[in-house]
């Protein structure tokens, strides 16, 4: 069963309807146990860290996630906010990250690689995707993969081999995703990307996560 966290952070119906379209069950649930039952997780979320980090905790999610991903290895897909929370910690407020993978969430303006000082932001649109390594979650997608954004933070991984896919936007590359093990984010919605966001999500539900050669950068 693939169960989406309902943590009280964005539009969920959204991902349950795109899985529906595919042919997959999924489930959105605000229950513990639930959660400890499922065998994939999606980690959705819109709205800020601070508060997406408050819910987790309030609701009790931390202990169950934490059981299911780093112990049982559940594999584990992180949507936008999602994705942040996996990281340390984020320059929007003072919490603290589940720190799943070695990365920073930054502003846009900051961090390596700032945009241009007049960029517009937030970041809203579709943009293309740069796929950095052979992995299942991006196998198969359509020429020119372009996805939809809606964010004013970042993530900067310390290990450019989490780096999954890349984009670019006001003079700056940044990074639209990562993979590591069993755990995987994605600063963009495939759930609102049309046939490159389906894709995405059906490799989710078929993906049994290696840690082979091929998963880890192009030859």
């Amino acid at each position: 069963m693939i169960v989406i966290l309902n943590y009280e952070m964005g539009n969920l119906g959204s991902i349950r309807n795109m899985f529906k379209r595919l042919g997959h069950e999924a489930q959105i649930s605000n229950d513990p146990a639930a959660i400890a039952k499922a065998d994939r997780l999606i980690l959705p979320g819109v709205g800020a860290f601070d508060q997406g980090m408050a819910n987790i905790d309030r609701l009790g999610f931390r202990e169950v996630l934490e059981e299911r991903v780093l112990g049982a290895k559940v594999p584990i897909l992180g949507i936008c906010l999602g994705m942040q929370l996996m990281t340390k910690s984020s320059e929007e407020g003072s919490a603290i990250g589940m720190g799943w993978i070695d990365a920073e969430t930054v502003h846009f303006r900051k961090g390596e690689k700032p945009v241009d000082a007049n960029a517009r932001l937030p970041h809203i649109g579709w943009n293309f995707v740069d796929p950095e390594r052979r992995h299942p979650l991006v196998a198969d997608l359509p020429d020119d993969p372009r996805f939809y954004f809606v964010h004013t933070y970042r993530v900067e991984c310390a290990d450019p081999s989490d780096v999954l896919i890349s984009s670019h936007y006001a003079g700056s590359d940044f990074t639209a995703g990562f993979a590591r093990g069993n755990i995987a984010g994605m600063q963009c919605h495939p759930e609102k990307s049309h046939k490159f966001g389906m894709q995405v999500l059906r490799n989710f539900a078929a993906w049994v996560p290696s840690e082979s050669k091929a998963e880890l950068k192009y030859a």
